[in-house]
């Protein structure tokens, strides 16, 4: 069974879009933890309206906040306390992934990061990776971060237009596969272009 988590090293990277695309390559059920902001138009609908396949369930995010800011930010303002028992993986038999509020290191309460419940849910990351400056740091910073806490890493998908000397780079220091090179996409995507990038990916 193919359960990943989907992580980013950095914000606005398009994690959604690769989270859309994994799961319809893999049919399989999908789930956003913590929603801040966006509450008409969540991760979960921009996923929903992507996927074609008949297969993929979606499943309530434990904790919906009103204000786009990091979860602890966020659920303070609203009056809302995160409880990691309250942020258990959905019980299925079959694929799942799981999309991340934010980034590995991200504060879900004053003693939570997110890299702890990574911990707490033992699935393989799929680490989503863009060329920029910086990009090699945070990547490989992601996956050291990964790498001290036992999170088992699936793979890396680089997001965006190519940058061969970033990308040897990344894989020589990190000795991971990649599962998948995915161009940016300018404007909405298609269903139907959803189901064609998945074909590019290899678990």
């Amino acid at each position: 069974m193919h359960q990943y988590i989907i992580a980013g090293i950095d914000t606005e990277i398009g994690k959604t879009v690769i989270s859309a695309i994994v799961t319809e390559a893999l049919q399989a059920d999908y789930w956003k933890p913590v929603q801040s902001g966006d509450l008409h138009h969540t991760d979960t609908h921009k996923v929903q309206a992507l996927i074609s396949n008949s297969q993929s369930k979606f499943h309530p995010e434990a904790y919906r906040l009103k204000t786009p800011m990091s979860p602890h930010a966020a659920a303070d303002i609203d009056g809302v306390t995160i409880e990691a028992d309250k942020l258990q993986l959905p019980q299925t038999n079959n694929n799942m992934v799981v999309e991340l509020a934010g980034g590995l290191m991200v504060p879900l309460t004053k003693d939570l990061l997110i890299i702890h419940m990574l911990k707490q849910w033992n699935l393989p990351v799929i680490l989503v990776s863009k060329y920029y400056l910086g990009s090699i740091n945070h990547t490989l910073l992601s996956i050291e971060v990964l790498k001290a806490h036992n999170v088992p890493i699936k793979g890396i998908i680089f997001n965006g237009e190519t940058n061969p000397t970033s990308k040897e780079a990344i894989l020589h220091y990190s000795q991971l596969p990649v599962i998948g090179e995915i161009p940016w996409m300018e404007g909405d995507l298609t269903k139907e272009q959803v189901k064609e990038l998945g074909k590019r990916l290899t678990f």
